[in-house]
């Protein structure tokens, strides 16, 4: 069976709406309460227009550049997400294979299915780690030192999940890892067979990052009861402080909206900052990360990278992103998509939809080298980021 012709990221989607479990495509493509954030993250790029320039020489183009002192094929990693092995079996195994593949970062969740020694085994290139902190602070320890041991060069710490939001489909759907087989779930099962066939050759169908290291978790009652009292309310900057020192190399914080927040960031030295308001799926009524970039890059003057994360689904929305200042992007659902309609092709066919987006979309507004993009290339309302007043 021939491969379907794939021409943007939404013809991703709309093959893995149809071949993932209902449970796990409302766990990608949903948001916070109303989901207004979640929804302009995206609407919000088309806002920002490009200027189309002629008669410049668009020969010899490169999308190549670097991410925290790493060369990549494009600015663009792959941001980290929970529940990737549930999206295809192995997920995060055949995401981060892709990413390798292609020549840019892979950030592997601490709520993935398989484990950070799954994907270092079955990887060569180093790859981030994101980490969520928790109460238990031997469990974090450890974690920390699994990373270190599988070589991740960066440990991404994400700053915004100290509670969780309420995503109102994950509730109803009775989200868990593996699915808990009620009639609902089974129905909906029956018309997924692929995808039953695919996890019925894996073992690695539960949080692979927590099951085995921590005493007393083994059932998926227990495990999603233990994860949803174990994030810690506490985290305060003293606390990421300590978790720099303890990690010792390059650390990148993500989940910064505010320009205090992101002053705070790079005053502890950390080697980047990303924009980002969780995919919409914490504050809903939050501005999108779009917005609140300039501001923040304004804030942060070059004191540390800044990468943009949420709402990105094509290669003009890097651009736009680049354009405006960002030292690199992150894409989340863009990749799932890929990942459950195809799986490591389908990884692989979302970084390529978006390369050549990006690449074509800079050449006709008349730049030849990524790292030459500005904001001449852009057409930004005026009152884009500034038409909302912090007091």
């Amino acid at each position: 069976m021939s491969r379907p012709v794939i021409t943007s990221i939404d013809d991703l989607k709309r093959l893995y709406r149809r071949r993932a479990p209902r449970m796990f495509y409302d766990y990608c493509e949903s948001g916070a309460w109303t989901e207004q954030t979640f929804r302009e993250n995206t609407s919000d790029f088309s806002d920002i227009r490009l200027r189309q320039r002629v008669a410049v020489d668009m020969s010899d183009r490169s999308l190549r550049s670097t991410m925290i002192g790493q060369d990549v094929a494009m600015p663009v990693a792959l941001a980290p997400v929970g529940l990737t092995g549930m999206q295809r079996a192995d997920g995060e195994i055949k995401a981060a294979r892709a990413a390798e593949k292609f020549g840019v970062p892979f950030t592997l969740s601490t709520m993935s299915i398989c484990s950070i020694e799954d994907v270092a085994e079955h990887t060569s290139a180093p790859f981030w780690f994101q980490l969520y902190t928790m109460k238990d602070q031997d469990y974090l320890r450890r974690l920390i030192e699994r990373a270190r041991a599988a070589n991740c060069s960066a440990l991404v710490i994400t700053l915004d999940l100290q509670i969780l939001g309420q995503r109102h489909k994950d509730l109803k759907n009775g989200l868990s890892a593996p699915p808990k087989l009620t009639p609902k779930t089974l129905a909906d099962l029956a018309t997924r067979w692929s995808w039953g066939l695919e996890m019925l050759g894996t073992k690695r169908r539960g949080f692979g990052n927590i099951v085995g290291h921590v005493t007393d978790v083994g059932d998926p009652a227990s495990l999603m009861s233990w994860t949803a009292e174990q994030f810690d309310p506490r985290l305060d900057w003293s606390k990421i402080a300590q978790i720099k020192e303890m990690w010792g190399g390059k650390v990148i914080l993500k989940g910064v909206l505010d320009p205090e927040d992101a002053k705070m960031a790079a005053k502890m030295g950390c080697d980047a900052i990303v924009v980002s308001n969780h995919g919409g799926r914490q504050l809903d009524g939050a501005l999108s990360s779009i917005r609140m970039l300039d501001p923040i890059l304004q804030a942060v003057g070059g004191q540390t990278e800044v990468y943009l994360d949420s709402g990105i689904r094509s290669g003009q929305d890097v651009l736009k992103a680049l354009a405006m200042g960002a030292d690199g992007t992150m894409i989340g659902r863009a990749f799932v998509y890929g990942l459950g309609a195809l799986g490591e092709a389908g990884v692989t066919a979302a970084l390529e939809v978006i390369a050549k987006e990006m690449d074509t979309s800079m050449a006709l507004c008349g730049k030849r080298d990524i790292r030459d993009v500005s904001r001449d290339i852009l057409m930004v309302p005026e009152d884009f980021s500034g038409r909302w007043q912090a007091p």
